[in-house]
């Protein structure tokens, strides 16, 4: 099923993603550090959202308390828990 995450505090606006099971694919992150949010989109292609949670949850981006990794890791984890409520 594909996801659209609208992010908080960060410079991305958005996530889409879709989420098979437990496994997320077709990251595309719409605004942010193109460059470096396109390598983080390719890496976890195919990971799960367990994996995508454990190393990502709680990164930071500079004097923020959040980050794009941290609300990709978020919005695997909203999106899995509603498909499954």
């Amino acid at each position: 099923m594909e996801h659209v995450y609208r992010t908080k505090t960060v410079c991305a606006q958005e996530i889409h993603f879709r989420l098979d099971g437990n496994v997320v694919s077709d990251i595309e992150f719409i605004g942010g550090c193109n460059g470096n949010l396109k390598a983080i989109s390719k890496l976890l292609e195919g990971k799960t959202v367990e994996y995508i949670e454990q190393t990502l949850a709680g990164n930071t981006c500079g004097r923020k308390n959040t980050s794009c990794a941290d609300q990709l890791a978020l919005a695997v984890r909203a999106a899995y828990n509603e498909e499954n409520a």
